[in-house]
């Protein structure tokens, strides 16, 4: 149970430098959640220790106990903590996440208490990252794109909501802010003839370049196949694993998704990979050398840019794409040749098909065009010989 003690202090000192008369206090002394007791001072009235004294009380009984020790715990040490529970994410994805929150969340918020944080203080250091005025010493000045202000903010939110759970705060200041919108690019497709000419621009890389546009894999997904993965007789490929660029060192992995998944290739392919295979073990990779993962190149001065370059001289509507753009490609060829939605979700694996369709929606137009069509054929055949139809 909690009490109320009554302890003095001397006052003020006068001029002449004297304390004045001894003043009364009052502390309260109570037990948090855990049991360990506490106390708290410098009420001037037994009124004033009594008010504090039911309201610890009540909180603990309604769950809602926020220790005041606990609350002036800084967001680094915090932040710190929260990193090391991310021990389920890729390195692909830890690592922006780490780089973040040394560049922006840290410098920012690594020394306030987290009960000290406001919304209004979140909202303006979101505008503010967005308008490139929040700038530490370890970054340069300019606004910042909004995945990267999206991330910043996302990693403080995270940070908050666990010291919500903790009981650190009662309720999460950064939620409820308003951020800036991810621009949604148009996805560039190419076509057939264009897939070729990329493929042949790209020289001693053009079969790479072909097995991206046709099945869609990603980049890491691609170089990380192996000779065994491959099956001509099926013409299927088997992802089981991702190699992916991390901090200048490449990192090998599961596929995005976790899950391996079994992806078409054309036929057309089949002597091109037949080709990269012969000599190779079934362990060997397909692409490169067979023993080193092919690097990404270089979107500067890489041999894919090389090729982007010299296929715009030759074809002046030809695009400027990534080689992640090269998956969507394979989506917009699959669409084009009849797959259905089902399809193109487990070729690309991604996790259903409702986010195939948000990704790739304008690839379905055409078929929402044919229900129209379809419907009205199927109610016509349906209706064949019903007298009271034809009489209606």
């Amino acid at each position: 149970m909690a009490s109320i003690e009554s302890y003095y202090v001397k006052g003020p000192l006068t001029k002449s430098g004297r304390p004045r008369d001894v003043d009364r206090r009052y502390m309260v002394r109570y037990r948090k959640p855990d049991n360990k007791s506490t106390d708290k001072r410098g009420f001037r009235t037994r009124r004033e220790a009594e008010i504090f004294m039911h309201a610890k009380e009540t909180t603990k009984h309604r769950g809602e106990f926020i220790d005041a020790s606990a609350a002036r715990s800084p967001i680094g040490v915090l932040g710190e903590r929260w990193l090391t529970t991310k021990v389920g994410l890729k390195p692909s994805a830890l690592a922006p996440l780490e780089s973040t929150w040394r560049l922006y969340v840290e410098p920012q918020w690594g020394s306030r208490p987290v009960a000290s944080i406001q919304h209004s203080e979140v909202q303006q250091w979101v505008a503010e990252l967005a308008a490139g005025t929040a700038t530490t010493k370890h970054t340069k000045p300019g606004p910042r794109g909004a995945t990267h202000v999206i991330r910043a903010y996302g990693i403080l939110a995270a940070i908050l909501d666990v010291a919500v759970k903790d009981r650190r705060i009662a309720s999460n200041p950064a939620r409820g802010v308003d951020l800036p919108r991810k621009p949604k690019r148009a996805h560039p497709y190419l076509t057939h003839a264009q897939v070729e000419l990329l493929a042949l621009s790209a020289k001693q890389h053009g079969t790479l370049v072909r097995f991206l546009a046709y099945t869609g894999e990603r980049w890491g997904e691609a170089v990380a196949q192996r000779v065994m993965d491959l099956d001509m007789s099926r013409r299927r490929t088997n992802v089981r694993q991702n190699a992916v660029l991390v901090n200048g060192k490449i990192i090998v992995g599961t596929p995005k998704s976790h899950e391996a998944r079994s992806v078409p290739f054309p036929a057309f392919l089949s002597d091109d990979l037949a080709a990269l295979c012969e000599g190779k073990t079934q362990t060997q990779l397909v692409f490169g050398s067979g023993d080193a993962h092919v690097r990404t190149p270089s979107t500067r001065d890489g041999w894919y840019r090389a090729a982007i370059l010299r296929a715009q001289a030759s074809d002046h509507t030809f695009p400027k794409l990534t080689l992640h753009d090269l998956r969507h490609t394979a989506a917009s060829l699959a669409v084009s040749s009849g797959a259905n939605v089902k399809a193109v979700q487990k070729m690309l694996g991604h996790a259903s098909a409702a986010m195939t369709l948000d990704i790739y929606a304008d690839l379905f137009d055409d078929d929402l065009d044919a229900v129209g069509e379809h419907l009205d054929d199927a109610r016509t055949q349906a209706l064949v010989g019903i007298s009271w139809v034809r009489s209606a």
